[in-house]
């Protein structure tokens, strides 16, 4: 059986979305005849924990671990605000605090290109001491933090390896990554980094057609579309919710808060009683102060379900109850080619979409082709509001459900195929 070596910083039981993506992969890999072996830090700091994740992973699978230091862990001394930086919900620039001000400085210019930066060195004395004593010949990096795939650009210079760097979201067109407060040098080191890696890992792996075409501006080096996916969880059919839930799961930063949603539900609550005695908004994980105050401006906090932070077995079944889930991205052309993996969960709960993102937006072909909801940019109020009224419509007649077609294409062990399909070529 082919040995893999897979270098991941978010592993169970980190929670949220970065560790859905390579913890399924590992779970099918082997029935592709291809083994993998884990590397993840020893002391990881994660900004949210799912300790139920660890019931996924097989006893079989090798992990190793090897110790990191994370200045993450130092500056939760100093302020309580580290999580959420660590999260990437950034404070909104007029109301940062000169500590957070301070802290987005170091976290840019000091670490390049990200915190976990200090885990290289070691991890490649570590790793290569492993890779000759084991016959390792495949190596697999994925970031965000990007800083691992400088783990993959040690090795593959030093051993006689083929190397796959895994980008889950972008490097230096990511959201956030403006709002780091970069220097002219630490911008140019970040560039010239992400080139580096481009071009000498021999196979890179993005999640969207918009980050490949970003990407081969940058490299000739080959670029596979492997999206992020669903998987067959056994969370069972779940009651619907009584009221009329439009349901948000996931990380809410203040980038991404559309007024024009929250102006549209609004005037829907206003104009109309029979809506605005059923609505109810439902979040479920880490929502920015920014986001919620907007709400609040609105007049729709009275319409709020804030669950908080919850396990993801726990948000299966939420997603499930919903009687509409809302998918968000925030209104730039950097973003995208972001699609969340939350997207193929929302698919496979066969529940209806309403997506608001920007204009162009990959997530908007992969709604329209499986037929699993309606998308929006920031510019469409009426068809905002237009596609609420419809959904309440037939939730008032008992009958709100999609007609997904296509979704096997997104299982998660159809796209472990497709990853398998590479590292045998």
């Amino acid at each position: 059986m082919k040995k893999v070596l897979i270098i991941t910083y978010y592993w169970p039981p980190a929670g949220g979305p970065g560790v859905q993506r390579w913890l399924k992969f590992v779970k099918y890999l082997p029935d592709y005849g291809i083994e993998p072996i884990v590397y993840i830090p020893e002391n990881p700091t994660y900004p949210f924990l799912d300790k139920g994740l660890l019931n996924e992973v097989d006893e079989k699978v090798t992990i190793l671990k090897h110790k990191i230091i994370e200045p993450y862990s130092w500056a939760s001394i100093f302020s309580k605000n580290t999580k959420k930086i660590s999260a990437g919900i950034i404070p909104d620039k007029k109301k940062q605090s000169f500590t957070q001000r301070l802290m987005l400085w170091i976290r840019g210019n000091l670490f390049i290109p990200d915190a976990r930066v200090l885990w290289v060195k070691p991890s490649i004395s570590y790793l290569s001491d492993y890779i000759q004593k084991n016959n390792i010949d495949t190596v697999i990096t994925t970031g965000p933090p990007h800083s691992l795939h400088l783990i993959g650009l040690g090795l593959k210079k030093h051993h006689n390896i083929k190397w796959f760097a895994d980008f889950r979201d972008p490097w230096t067109t990511i959201g956030y990554h403006k709002e780091l407060k970069l220097s002219d040098n630490a911008a140019k080191k970040h560039k010239e980094l992400e080139r580096e890696v481009l071009n000498i890992a021999d196979q890179v792996i993005v999640t969207s057609p918009t980050t490949k075409k970003e990407f081969q501006v940058i490299t000739k080096q080959p670029i596979t579309v492997i999206t992020n996916g669903y998987d067959v969880e056994k969370v069972g059919k779940q009651p619907a919710d009584e009221k009329f839930t439009l349901a948000h799961i996931g990380s809410f930063l203040s980038e991404r808060n559309p007024l024009v949603l929250w102006q549209s539900i609004s005037e829907l609550v206003n104009d109309n009683q029979e809506f605005k005695k059923a609505f109810q908004l439902k979040l479920i994980g880490a929502v920015s102060q920014e986001v919620l105050s907007t709400m609040t401006k609105f007049g729709l906090n009275r319409y709020v379900n804030n669950l908080g932070y919850i396990s993801h077995a726990e948000a299966l079944v939420e997603q499930r109850k919903s009687q509409v889930l809302l998918l968000v991205e925030i209104d730039s052309p950097d973003t995208r080619c972001i699609i969340p993996g939350k997207l193929f969960e929302y698919m496979a709960a066969e529940r209806p979409i309403l997506a608001v993102g920007p204009e162009g937006a990959d997530i908007e072909s992969i709604i329209k082709t499986t037929n699993t909801g309606v998308f929006t940019t920031y510019s469409e109020k009426e068809k905002i509001k237009e596609t609420l009224l419809n959904y309440f419509k037939h939730y008032q007649e008992g009958n709100l459900k999609v007609n997904a077609v296509g979704l096997q294409y997104y299982s998660r062990k159809n796209l472990t195929g497709q990853l398998a399909n590479l590292l045998n070529n």
